[in-house]
């Protein structure tokens, strides 16, 4: 028996403390240090099962075991983990978490969407400008008559070697620089097809060459720029440009997306995700480099049987140009994993920050 005085009977017409009040849940209740919501946690009023959702917007149901189910008459609603708003199966955005294969995944996507489209746009603004240069290149180099020189007189330079190393020198800066404004309307325009066709929207070569033109002035610039801060660094004992190279590896996509302070933006997204951008770009790298080089082993052989000066004569000069056109051809998937591996990068990026999709990503394109 208990030792308590039995408690006392409620005046007449007064309630019972002690009994359950109509409607409430009978059974275990929560611990008394519960509280909803806990602190730092959702707005009063709300929380993932029908409030508002952590971010603007629609939240989103995940797919696939332990999904929420829709009971008859009630939507699905999903949660967001704090920081990652958005959608698991966006088709740009690499959701955070998902690891390498999340990325080639979408990189994968994005070239089986857009190569119809994509091909041609870098076949114009890269393979060509590339493949000219080369001919200029052959056009001006001086390397014949420097061997006819050294052969008469092996310790002295040839009278000309300065001024055949000027002339050559401002023919290769001035087309890389003019073509780098054929190249940056093509990046440009790349990336608005590839932003478009993971939202469900339509494009056009004739829509993506016109933005790429607004846009090309100002990301070429932004590239030379670039350009001379990586140079710079490689002449500093070469370590010091390769980590330019890598960490101004945003700066073009943030210029297009965002249009604002490209350069220090990339770094910041390099150093806020020192580890993952290592591996994303490092991937995108070696596909150029390995890529590239096959082109160039391709080009450099195909060119040694039409002798020192190809272009003196009729029929060599088409041989070295057919074989010069190969070779940049060949070049070209390597500008289509460079365009895709930085653009879905980028992406990736972004949702590490905040809640972004295809959408809103082909919206700040403009």
């Amino acid at each position: 028996m208990s030792d308590q005085p039995p408690q006392a009977a409620p005046p007449p017409g007064e309630p019972d403390p002690s009994a359950t009040p109509p409607g409430a849940p009978v059974g275990p209740q929560q611990p008394q240090d519960w509280v909803f919501p806990p602190t730092g946690g959702y707005p009063p009023g709300s929380g993932p099962y029908g409030g508002q959702p952590w971010y603007p917007g629609a939240p989103v149901a995940y797919p696939g075991p332990g999904a929420p189910v829709a009971y008859p008459g009630q939507p699905v609603h999903g949660w967001y983990p704090p920081g990652h708003g958005l959608d698991p199966a966006d088709l740009l955005v690499t959701p955070p978490g998902a690891g390498v294969s999340g990325w080639f995944d979408r990189c994968v996507g994005a070239v089986r969407r857009g190569w119809r489209l994509l091909l041609p746009i870098l076949l114009l603004t890269q393979v060509l400008p590339a493949a000219v240069v080369s001919v200029l290149t052959l056009a001006i180099d001086p390397s014949a008559k420097w061997e006819e020189s050294l052969a008469d007189d092996s310790a002295a330079l040839p009278d000309t070697f300065l001024a055949d190393l000027g002339i050559m020198l401002a023919v290769l800066i001035g087309s890389a620089v003019v073509f780098g404004l054929v190249q940056s309307l093509g990046w440009a325009a790349g990336s608005w097809a590839i932003a478009r066709q993971a939202a469900g929207q339509p494009v056009s070569m004739g829509e993506a060459l016109s933005y790429g033109a607004r846009r090309a002035l100002g990301l070429w610039g932004w590239t030379l720029l670039m350009s001379v801060i990586i140079g710079l660094g490689i002449c500093f004992c070469f370590i010091p440009g390769i980590y330019a190279a890598f960490a101004l590896s945003m700066a073009g996509p943030v210029y297009l997306f965002e249009r604002q302070a490209p350069i220090g933006r990339s770094f910041r997204m390099f150093h806020d995700r020192l580890g993952l951008m290592l591996g994303r770009v490092a991937l995108v790298a070696a596909a150029v480099i390995v890529g590239g080089g096959v082109a160039g082993m391709v080009e450099g052989i195909g060119v040694l049987p039409f002798g020192t000066t190809p272009l003196e004569s009729p029929g060599t000069a088409v041989g070295v140009i057919v074989v010069t056109l190969v070779g940049a051809v060949l070049a070209l998937p390597t500008h289509l994993a460079q365009l895709v591996g930085l653009v879905v990068t980028y992406a990736e990026q972004r949702a590490h920050e905040g809640p972004v999709d295809s959408a809103r990503l082909a919206g700040e394109l403009g």
